[in-house]
């Protein structure tokens, strides 16, 4: 593909209620033909596109009596649009696929496409087009696409020994969200804000570009659990990684999360997942900023080792239940 060329996103179909949602969002510069025809036209100056997709299906991610429309479109937005930053590529282009229910209400859907409006505007990206299906849940596929303005894609496979790992964003609060919502447990004050992590997760969307700059050498989002995700990243990279607990951040209100529950908050840091925060490694002499928080370190042998605890594997797996 030849720099500054347009691509075709795929077959987009019928349009009915993604237009519905593509007319009540900003398109960016990117989108030369938004919805209307069996395609859209994105722009690519850079001569290359990240393309990352995910899927969400209603009591696997989200519970329509725990999460409003809203919450469910800021959601499946934003862990998508994390895979792209993860890339070190700033976002400019959601496609989606929905399967609606008799049941959700042009209301429901109006606050869905708010949701994504108001993600897809903190990274100025547009949704694009994309089809619409009769379904007995609500499922919801996004694709989102990314421009990396002449920078190399950061994977996960260039971890080198000496390397430090570092985090941005949060980690564990989704988790502990969900334990306190399966709990039946009425959160108020600071805990609150662990629920509505749950709901709606808030990743650091600057700090891949800003990674990629820095010349991080290997870089993904948390989705699945800190452990689960860097031993991605171990595995890729053909090394270990050693991570320092004290350093891990457990702000006050998962402390307090897990008190009320009787669990430990650092297990809601290493294995929680949907946060989105990003996890990245970085040569040892680089000068990381506020934004990124130092972890651990990458090692000499396999695996992802947490000093003083003995357990070295946690996280999500959508077939191990």
């Amino acid at each position: 593909m030849h720099k500054g060329c347009a691509i075709t996103v795929g077959d987009l179909g019928e349009f009915g209620v993604i237009q519905r949602i593509s007319g009540r969002l900003p398109q960016g510069a990117a989108v030369l033909l938004g919805p209307g025809d069996d395609a859209a036209v994105l722009r690519a100056p850079d001569g290359r596109v990240v393309v990352s997709t995910d899927l969400l299906v209603e009591g696997r991610h989200f519970r329509r009596d725990w999460s409003s429309g809203y919450d469910i479109g800021r959601k499946a937005a934003a862990q998508n649009l994390a895979d792209v930053v993860a890339m070190g590529a700033d976002p400019t282009a959601l496609v989606v696929g929905l399967g609606l229910p008799p049941d959700a209400s042009t209301e429901w859907l109006d606050a869905l496409t708010d949701g994504f409006r108001e993600e897809c505007d903190l990274v100025r990206a547009s949704v694009a087009g994309g089809d619409i299906v009769r379904s007995e849940t609500v499922v919801i596929g996004v694709t989102a696409l990314g421009d990396l303005g002449g920078r190399a894609p950061v994977t996960r496979s260039g971890a080198r020994v000496g390397d430090v790992v570092a985090v941005a964003g949060r980690l564990g609060h989704a988790a502990a969200g969900l334990a306190l919502l399966e709990a039946g447990v009425a959160a108020t004050g600071p805990l609150t804000s662990l629920v509505e992590a749950h709901r709606r997760p808030l990743p650091p969307y600057a700090c891949g570009p800003e990674a990629a700059g820095l010349g991080a050498t290997a870089m993904l989002d948390v989705s699945d659990g800190l452990l689960q995700d860097l031993g991605h990243v171990a595995g890729a990279s053909g090394a270990g990684i050693v991570l320092d607990p004290a350093a891990l951040p457990v702000p006050e209100a998962l402390a307090d999360a897990a008190a009320l529950l009787g669990t430990d908050p650092l297990e809601w840091v290493l294995s929680g997942g949907e946060d989105h925060a990003l996890a990245a490694t970085f040569p040892h002499h680089v000068r990381l900023p506020p934004s990124w928080t130092v972890v651990g370190r990458v090692v000499e042998g396999e695996g992802v080792q947490v000093t003083g605890r003995t357990r070295t594997t946690g996280g999500w797996d959508h077939f191990r239940g």
